[in-house]
């Protein structure tokens, strides 16, 4: 019977692990413990075509629209075509969806969707509640689960097809051999020293797949959340306070996103959070005010803690009451759009390596995740991938997976930074990353200062460090996908979408939300050197001893 690994316990891979456990033997690794996933984290609720006035296409368009031009009309229409059929699995498997005075599912709207589609759980507690009932679904599936297990590595034989993982568990370094595996290890927010992910979004899924080889696109494409509470620990308040109704002003009371967009509050993320951030420049760095005053029909004080009960906790903990008065808002890293590069099955360009959810570049998002689509991609692609894994394995031949119009990147040589004055500047810790991440590789970009962070990475990459705990696996991790990424950013000389270049302003358009930019060529990042490729960890071999 084929065996099928999956990493990772969110959404993503919990359908995954489901729906191959139908026909295959299925073990589900984890690092943690099997809910702290970015799933768990989750507010607004799922976008999915539901309802009589709704339709796949308008969601198709909303879709593409977001995406600003890059997004795969392919992947959005499977996305937009099974979604439906996903909502209605998770409600099945025992996901209770809110549903409103008449009886009927409640759904709420979000930024630069043209209806009402937003479903969601427990107020503002979507992706708890699913979190939840998949776990029960898989404790019942008979899916073997190891929790606390991290990824090391893939394990690659010398054909290039993967057959496995190797692990770390309690100290100890272990292999775990399989036909296939399905990576779905969540994103990188950790690479910023602002984010609303858990601490356990380290890239450790797209780290791996780097060095084992596989194709990566869109790294550039960081989503910054725009409205993230500025007080205490940073904590998202979700899109859908804003399609309630909620409103964004400055220190003189004014709404100035119309300014940005004629959408105002509800346009696309990318144009929301540049605008905020540009608004608190001005404002000598102080955080923009979310106004929820008058939500709820007059009465925010009954309507915000039964609409956003998790919010409006999280909200009061810090002191603050957002019924009577405006909260401090402020831009925080959110969602990886980029990652592994694969079909629409989830196939990487690695045979026997799969990719879903925030690790996996579909091409559903394009250079803008439109809101609440990553539950619903994580879903469906989640299911494609895990449905996938027996035929494959029955097949002559695993397909070429390639994106139309890719263009190498390469990470800057290794050796070339051990000449560098700078190297040794500021000595290499998390913190130290993240701030050259969210400086020279946030909301807004430029060569220089994109120069900079390659400059001060790769001069980190010179020292050899040995890595013995989870800790300093993550960093390392950490390292090398942010050297990705400000190399993609540096690749892309223009902006569009997220990726925000404020050397190249003649290529953002007005309202990019009416009128998306040009495709441009998807890149991918390789290794510069094969010296550079042994010195980050080279493939492990088929069988490798237990240490």
């Amino acid at each position: 019977m084929t065996h099928v690994v999956v990493v990772g316990s969110g959404i993503a891979g919990i359908t995954a692990a489901l729906h191959a456990a139908a026909s295959c033997e299925v073990t589900l690794v984890t690092k943690a413990a099997l809910d702290a996933a970015n799933t768990t984290f989750a507010q607004g609720g799922v976008a999915a075509a539901l309802f009589e006035d709704d339709s796949p296409a308008a969601h198709a368009r909303d879709t593409l629209a977001a995406g600003a031009g890059l997004a795969d009309p392919a992947a959005v229409d499977v996305l937009t075509r099974e979604g439906p059929e996903r909502v209605r699995e998770l409600r099945l498997r025992g996901v209770a969806f809110d549903r409103d005075a008449a009886g009927d599912l409640a759904r709420g709207l979000e930024a630069a969707h043209s209806h009402p589609r937003v479903v969601h759980a427990d107020g503002d507690a979507t992706g708890r509640v699913i979190e939840h009932a998949l776990i029960a679904a898989l404790r019942a599936s008979g899916v073997r689960v190891i929790e606390h297990a991290f990824l090391l590595d893939l394990v690659v034989d010398d054909a290039a097809r993967v057959g496995g993982v190797a692990l770390l568990v309690a100290g100890r370094r272990d292999i775990l051999l399989a036909d296939a595996v399905i990576l779905a290890t969540g994103g990188a927010g950790q690479l910023y020293a602002h984010t609303t992910n858990p601490a356990v979004a380290t890239g450790d899924g797209i780290a791996a797949a780097l060095r084992a080889g596989a194709a990566v696109s869109d790294l550039e494409f960081v989503q910054f959340h725009p409205t993230v509470l500025a007080v205490g620990e940073p904590f998202l308040v979700s899109e859908a306070v804003r399609g309630e109704g909620a409103t964004i002003i400055d220190d003189d009371g004014r709404r100035f996103l119309f300014d940005a967009h004629p959408d105002g509050e509800l346009a696309a993320r990318d144009v929301v959070a540049r605008a905020i951030a540009q608004r608190m420049t001005r404002q000598n760095g102080r955080p923009v005010r979310l106004d929820a005053t008058r939500v709820g029909a007059s009465d925010a004080a009954a309507f915000l803690p039964r609409r956003f009960p998790t919010i409006d906790a999280a909200v009061g903990a810090r002191g603050l009451d957002w019924a009577h008065q405006p909260i401090p808002v402020t831009p925080a890293a959110h969602y990886l759009m980029g990652g592994i590069t694969t079909d629409l099955h989830g196939r990487t360009s690695l045979p026997g390596l799969y990719a879903v959810g925030e690790c996996a570049r579909t091409g559903v998002h394009g250079a803008n995740r439109l809101a609440s689509n990553s539950l619903l991609e994580a879903a469906v692609f989640g299911a494609r991938a895990g449905d996938a894994v027996v035929p494959d394995a029955a097949a002559a031949a695993w397909p070429v997976i390639s994106a139309p119009g890719v263009a190498d990147v390469a990470i800057t040589d290794r050796a070339a930074a051990a000449q560098s004055p700078a190297a040794d500047a500021v000595p290499f810790s998390r913190a130290a990353l993240q701030r050259v991440m969210w400086e020279q590789v946030g909301l807004a970009r430029d060569a220089v200062g994109l120069a900079r962070a390659a400059q001060a990475l790769t001069g980190w990459a010179v020292h050899e460090r040995t890595a013995h705990t989870v800790a300093d696996h993550e960093d390392e991790n950490l390292l090398l996908l942010a050297r990705a990424v400000a190399a993609a950013a540096t690749a892309r000389t223009s902006s569009v979408g997220a990726h925000f270049r404020t050397d190249a302003p003649a290529a953002i358009t007005t309202h990019p939300i009416l009128a998306p930019a040009a495709p441009e060529p998807v890149r991918r990042v390789v290794f510069a050197s094969d010296r550079m490729r042994s010195e980050h960890g080279s493939p492990l071999p088929a069988r490798l001893e237990a240490s």
